[in-house]
Order: structure tokens, then sequence, then C-alpha cells
């Protein structure tokens, strides 16, 4: 069987200390069973973030292709701190341009499977080759983030319209007390190392070329009122036939603020560690 080739891709506005860990964890992966090669979208305003996409470029390209675009879109202010996340719609809708730009290339040079992730955060060295061996065409590796200072982690795939982590028929009335035995259940399940159906996912996405092919992307479905340009992707997957996964064996660590760098080095240590001694579970 020959070797899938692996686009990785990553539209990038970063600081370039959450950067430079993100690039390091792509520079580890191993790639036993496919051939990868990279394409950043440089959208930084920071001139020391695009240093550190040069920087990689220039490590690595002796070994892979590494391509470096300059964003198309117009420039937006973006704020992101220790609270959360400052977006818009015209901030959603630029980044999803520049993922199906990125979508765009991986048809065009008929690469086996998209590996599009986000610029905040860090996988273990085997999560490609994984997620490769779940035979998917749509999964995910699952993180989880504090989305507000103080709140629990919560995971970054979900099971019904925005964000809901709790299955409901459309007709069925749900009391406080099934709601949150249905929601605990899922979390838990979430959990467990393993591949699970959900209804959405995203930021750590492996996507094959049949989905890619017939027309998976994040430009916006425009009788749909739902925020965020992973809603839309994951709506027009599933309606042209494409179930999503997770894959929570090995979750990936999320740089969501600053004071999570505090949590680099043991995340990477940890990972490198553990793959080292072949250990079939990551750290959860």
């Amino acid at each position: 069987m020959p070797t899938p080739r692996v686009l990785i891709g990553s539209p990038v506005r970063q600081a370039a200390d959450i950067l430079n860990p993100f690039l390091t964890s792509l520079e580890r992966l191993d790639a036993k069973r496919h051939s990868a090669d990279f394409l950043f979208i440089d959208d930084n305003e920071s001139p020391e973030a695009s240093l550190e996409l040069a920087a990689f470029q220039s490590r690595t390209m002796g070994r892979r292709s590494v391509l470096i675009w300059p964003s198309q879109e117009p420039s937006v202010p973006y704020r992101c701190n220790e609270v959360t996340h400052e977006w818009n719609e015209t901030l959603v809708w630029r980044v999803a341009a520049m993922k199906d730009r990125i979508i765009t290339h991986a048809k065009t040079h008929d690469y086996d499977y998209l590996f599009l992730i986000d610029s905040d955060v860090l996988v273990s060295l085997d999560t490609i080759d994984r997620l490769l061996t779940a035979e998917k065409d749509i999964i995910c590796n699952i993180f989880w983030t504090s989305w507000q200072p103080g709140t629990i982690e919560m995971p970054q795939v979900w099971l019904q319209d925005v964000y809901s982590l709790v299955q409901k028929g459309r007709s069925e009335s749900l009391s406080d007390e099934e709601a949150n035995r249905r929601l605990h259940a899922f979390l838990q399940q979430l959990r467990e190392p393993g591949i699970y159906e959900v209804g959405g996912l995203g930021a750590c996405t492996l996507i094959s070329r049949q989905a890619i092919r017939a027309g998976v992307r994040f430009a916006e479905i425009r009788n749909v009122s739902f925020w965020g340009e992973d809603r839309h992707f994951c709506i027009r997957a599933a309606a042209l036939g494409f179930p999503l996964f997770v894959d929570t064996r090995r979750p990936a660590y999320h740089i969501y603020r600053p004071s999570n760098l505090q949590g680099v080095d043991a995340y990477l240590h940890a990972t490198s560690q553990h793959y080292a001694e072949g250990g079939e579970h990551g750290p959860n």
C-alpha cells in the first residue's frame, strides 16, 4: 500500500512565545506511516512570529516541503488575553477563507489527507499516524480547555448545534437532572481512551481526500445562523454523508491563554517519554 501523503496546514496569527512550542510540536512528529509537507498562512502581526515560521522552514526544508503563504485578507484586529479570545464575524470568515485556501491546495496537489491544526495546539509525536490508523474520513484529536478562567476543562468537540454536550431529540423534553446526567456521561466517555462519533469538532482535524473532493470546507452556509466556521464545516460534512469522530487516546495540549505556557514543558516531556516507552495512551 502506498505511503499516505499528508499536508499539515495552519493559518497563523500568534504570539511568538506560543508559536515556538507549536512549531516544536510539529517538528518532532513521527512519520512512520506517512509522509508530510507543511503549509502555513502567515497572518501574523508580530514580526517575531513571522521569523519563527521562517526559522522552521529553514530547519525543515531539507526533509519536507514547507510553504509559507502571506494572508490575502485585509488585516483585522484580534485580541486574546487571560480571559478569552475576542472573535467577531469578520475574523471568523477571514479564518474560514484561509482554511479553505489550504483545503484547495491539498485538493489541487492530490494529498491523501489534510491535517488542519490551530497554531496554539500541541500534539503527541504519533498523532497523525494514530489518526490515520482510525481509517475515518474526518477525525480530530481531543484537547481540553478552560474556556473561562476558573472553570472546568471542556472538550473542543460537541454533540449538537453550536456547542451542546447533551444529546437531545428534537421533540424531547429533559429535566435538569436528566440533562446533567447526559452531560456528565458524555464528558466521562471522552475521558476514556477511544474513538467516538460526535456532532462537531475542530482545531486539530485529519480530513481525507475523499471528504475534500466531496466538497467539505469552511465557507459560510448562508441559511445557517450558527456561530463559527467550524460549525459550518461540520454541518456541511454531515450533509455530504461524512460522520465526525474524535480520538481521545492521547489528548493534545491547548495554549489557550498565556498562563497555559506553564504546562508546555511538562506536556512535551511526558509525550516524548511515553512515546519512547511505547505506551498505548498518552497523558490525560
